[in-house]
């Protein structure tokens, strides 16, 4: 059964007014129209609801029981209007995003806390996925908006960039490889390597780089998170090849970050929505104060990404 809100607040405008003339004035209609209402509503229920002389207006029982639950219905769909035009005005709700694990470690941060102190009540819950996942995940429609690893193009999904994230050399400070500024990519190949595995996006991206540089490495350990690779480098396993996100130099003061050169890798990072979607008013302003970090972020993190 629909539900006919338009009768129900011409009923319980007659019931307060005690006169269609006065019911009609106070909802801005005409008193034909006042009256299409009420018979509308009465024919949908299959019941009278309001008994009408030339001397007066009464409801019948029905509608003296039904009239304190219209009065019910009408104050708490108010309610819930005010709450939805309040909180798109205030930005208030919350707020899911997907991203790659890297960007959670440096870059995020900075961000969730900027967010958090301009909008305190807001909620936000952070799915940390490969690359694939945090596709799947806007289209699935379990998050809002994802920052992802730029790559292959989906017919559903659009791109925004963001930043581009060089790879670089990490290694504990006893490595032969730990005072140097910068080094090439073929002078790592006498040395263990921790490299991103295939189910990664990283790996995809750098073996198509160094392919078509003519260049290949032999890995010795794989890990699927770049955050397992500097445990292993801390614990002298080896050297590893990760986003320059990834290192935090506070986490591991024992580790090195070397820039890697011929050829320099990148990735760009995007930021990925549904085409046509419309963000809710809380996730439009993360979304909003991501894409304003990222005018700065690059320059920024290239300075601190090798020292």
């Amino acid at each position: 059964m629909k539900i006919d809100t338009l009768g129900v607040q011409a009923l319980v405008a007659i019931a307060s007014q005690r006169s269609f003339r006065k019911a009609a004035a106070e909802l801005h209609i005409t008193q034909t129209a006042l009256s299409r209402r009420l018979q509308n509503l009465e024919a949908l229920l299959g019941v009278k609801l309001v008994e009408r002389t030339t001397r007066s207006v009464a409801l019948t029982a029905i509608g003296r029981d039904f009239q304190p639950q219209g009065q019910r219905l009408l104050a708490d769909l108010a309610a819930a209007l005010l709450e939805i035009r309040e909180t798109g005005k205030a930005q208030r709700g919350d707020v899911t995003i997907a991203c790659v694990p890297t960007v959670g470690v440096r870059y995020l941060p900075q961000i969730i806390k900027e967010y958090s102190a301009r909008l305190p009540n807001n909620r936000i819950k952070i799915l940390d996925h490969s690359s694939f996942g945090v596709a799947d995940a806007v289209l699935r429609r379990e998050v809002e908006f994802g920052i992802n690893i730029a790559g292959s193009r989906h017919d559903e999904l659009a791109s925004v960039p963001l930043l581009e994230d060089r790879f670089v050399l990490v290694c504990r400070r006893d490595h032969p490889l730990a005072r140097r500024k910068k080094v090439a990519w073929q002078q790592l190949a006498p040395f263990p390597l921790i490299f991103a595995g295939q189910a990664s996006g990283n790996r995809a991206l750098l073996d198509a780089a160094l392919a078509a540089g003519g260049k290949s490495l032999q890995t010795h350990y794989e890990v699927q998170r770049s955050s397992t690779a500097l445990g292993l480098v801390a614990q002298g396993v080896g050297a590893a090849v990760v986003p320059s996100l990834a290192v935090q130099r506070d986490a591991y003061p024992q580790i090195r970050t070397v820039a890697l050169t011929e050829p320099m890798i990148s990735r760009s990072l995007v930021l990925v929505t549904r085409k046509g979607a419309h963000l809710s008013p809380a996730a439009q302003a993360l979304y909003d104060t991501v894409r304003r970090h990222a005018r700065s972020a690059a320059a920024r993190y290239d300075e601190r990404a090798v020292r």
